[in-house]
């Protein structure tokens, strides 16, 4: 594919960026180099260490391991088996052990890391620990890293924090080459419109609980990925545009040919990629502004999860980059929305695989010169490799071009007819802070609001009241102390239904909260990570129910018409939510110390 030119605004964001990190990604590199020094890792261990290391390795790795020039590579896991996304991982070792035993080399299970399920916490005192949880995958990797005897490694995951932590982690051993093995999407199930007709009856009361369970399980059926495209599918986009995947890898299908194919090519390509080899590419090298770029590029060209500007935020930081809301937001300028998948669209994520998927997007966003093609990628140099699909030929794992054209319009749409001009998410400012929202499911007559507030001090009151009948208006809902500091700023999807039918039933509806949103969130209005937070001196402790704000996402405007010194009189209300139970008492000194969400509410930096 030829480079087409960086679109002018793509280029000085990213001068900006690079501009902006000079020093920490300068400091960054040095630390990779100084842990690259002195040759292979497992040449620095003492014969205890190297002894302690293979130990429990069969006879015929532990004489492989001797040779000073044979790849060892470790294996980082998030496999549990109540995730369904995760379940297939259970059999991964295996097929990456056999594949590299087959090239002349070894792999260990290096460790695992937690990986919980925000599909099962939502709405849950376990949600709020969901968001740290990203931090303490981190620092899970690292752990499992330490040991110092691999060469590269193999990240498995997928789902919401599980994969920005395990980039994180990796970071910190960016001298080693690191692949990420997705295991993929489940078959659709119940369709998307089904399963939210149900649920907005069930918060209307007229179908019961039965009923909802039948349609949630005809919906979560079987092993792999969600199908909507929510943070874990939104994760593994990301993997793709920034070449931490093989080309295609992210969609296909948990134990199916491709997908094993896949899974043993990923160890063979990560030995051809370690230090010594021709093509010795660490992760510091892949990992770097251009590819930050092209991540949000991809987030935003396909409509994905909110959450992501605070993880890319975090996963930035990681590699010593420094990319903030402005840079989302001017690139969200000139970023065409070229993918609808629920929930901004109809179809489910094996729908978009099957119009044309990744291959697609990036064809176009290059072609539009809207993502950097000059990039490292675990495939090789230049981001066109991601432009090819992966098929297999006679039982052996080829590539072949992708899609030139989507097949279902849609679903895929080309750059010059797109079904918005600009990206997905938009950056929104005023007297009550910063927020960002998410747009691309919002039909554009509901992006501009201007009506009373109803205050919340949690997401349990709001969902009684309107129970209770005492939401039938036009209303800003605000939802606050759901910030990092106050609880751990758990996701309050369990929301959506109850405003979703305010909608319905005709009502002016947003909301704004300094709490997230599921990365599935949809028509719904939101300014979502008010930041500062309620709880942090935040401009929402001083809102009373009745105050006006106006919500306008296509300004980016985000204001509460009070006069300021009235405002600023009133005493700001006080926290009062229980931090103990359910593991959240271990994680106070997590809540003390964690980074604004602009910052990309980390404890790490």
């Amino acid at each position: 594919m030829a480079n087409a030119s960086v679109h002018p605004v793509v280029a000085e964001v990213t001068a900006a960026v690079v501009e902006r990190s000079r020093d920490s990604r300068a400091a960054y590199l040095e630390r990779c180099e100084a842990a690259s020094r002195g040759g292979r890792p497992r040449g620095k261990l003492s014969c205890a260490n190297f002894a302690h290391a293979f130990a429990g390795a069969p006879a015929a790795d532990k004489l492989r391991a001797l040779d000073p020039a044979t790849v060892n590579l470790g294996i980082v896991t998030a496999y549990n088996d109540m995730l369904s996304a995760h379940q297939p991982f259970e059999g991964f070792p295996t097929l990456i052990k056999d594949a590299a035993r087959e090239a002349g080399a070894t792999a260990q299970v290096a460790g695992g890391v937690p990986a919980m399920c925000d599909g099962v916490t939502q709405g849950r005192p376990g949600m709020e620990l969901s968001l740290f949880s990203r931090d303490v995958i981190a620092m899970a990797t690292a752990i499992a890293l330490t040991h110092d005897a691999f060469d590269g490694a193999l990240m498995l995951g997928v789902c919401d924090k599980i994969v920005p932590g395990l980039v994180i982690g990796a970071l910190s051993f960016g001298h080693l080459p690191t692949i990420f093995v997705p295991a993929g999407p489940m078959i659709s199930g119940a369709s998307n419109a089904d399963k939210a007709r149900v649920r907005a009856l069930y918060a209307e009361g007229k179908v019961g609980r039965d009923e909802l369970l039948q349609s949630e399980m005809a919906s979560y059926h079987g092993p792999g990925t969600c199908t909507f495209y929510g943070t874990a599918n939104s994760n593994q986009m990301m993997m793709e545009m920034m070449g931490l995947h093989l080309p295609g890898a992210a969609f296909v299908h948990p134990y199916t040919p491709l997908r094993d194919a896949l899974t043993r090519a990923a160890a063979t390509q990560l030995i051809t990629l370690t230090a010594g080899k021709q093509h010795a590419t660490p992760m510091a090298r892949v990992v770097d502004e251009r590819a930050i770029i092209n991540a949000a590029a991809g987030l935003l060209a396909t409509g994905g999860s909110t959450n992501h500007t605070l993880h890319l935020l975090a996963m930035a930081r990681a590699a010593g980059v420094i990319f903030t809301w402005d840079d989302f937001d001017r690139l969200s300028s000139v970023t065409p929305l070229i993918a609808r998948v629920y929930p901004n669209g109809s179809e489910d994520v094996n729908a978009f695989q099957a119009a044309g998927g990744m291959a697609f997007v990036i064809g176009e966003l290059l072609r539009a010169g809207l993502a950097h093609q000059d990039v490292a990628t675990v495939a090789g140099p230049g981001l066109h490799r991601y432009t090819e699909e992966p098929c297999l030929q006679d039982g052996v794992l080829a590539w072949r071009k992708g899609a030139a054209a989507p097949l279902s319009r849609d679903i895929l749409r080309p750059v010059e007819d797109p079904f918005d001009s600009q990206g997905g998410i938009r950056l929104m400012t005023g007297n009550l802070g910063r927020a960002v929202s998410k747009i691309s499911a919002v039909k554009p007559g509901h992006r501009v609001i201007e009506a009373p507030a109803v205050v919340f001090d949690d997401q349990e009151t709001l969902a009684d009241a309107f129970q209770r009948g005492e939401l039938d208006r036009d209303l800003v809902a605000v939802v606050r102390f759901q910030g990092p500091r106050a609880n751990g700023m758990p996701e309050l999807h369990n929301l959506s239904p109850s405003l979703g039918v305010l909608m319905d039933r005709g009502y002016k509806v947003a909301l704004v909260t300094d709490g997230r949103m599921s990365g599935a969130s949809g028509k719904v209005p939101a300014a979502l990570h008010v930041t500062p937070e309620a709880a942090d001196g935040g401009m929402l402790a001083r809102l009373r129910t009745g105050d006006v704000i106006r919500f306008d996402a296509d300004a980016g405007a985000l204001d509460v018409r009070v006069d300021p010194s009235v405002l600023m009189a009133r005493p700001p209300a006080v926290f009062v939510q229980s931090q103990e139970g359910f593991g959240r008492e271990l994680f106070g000194h997590m809540r003390a110390a964690v980074s604004r969400a602009d910052a990309g509410a980390s404890v790490l930096f």
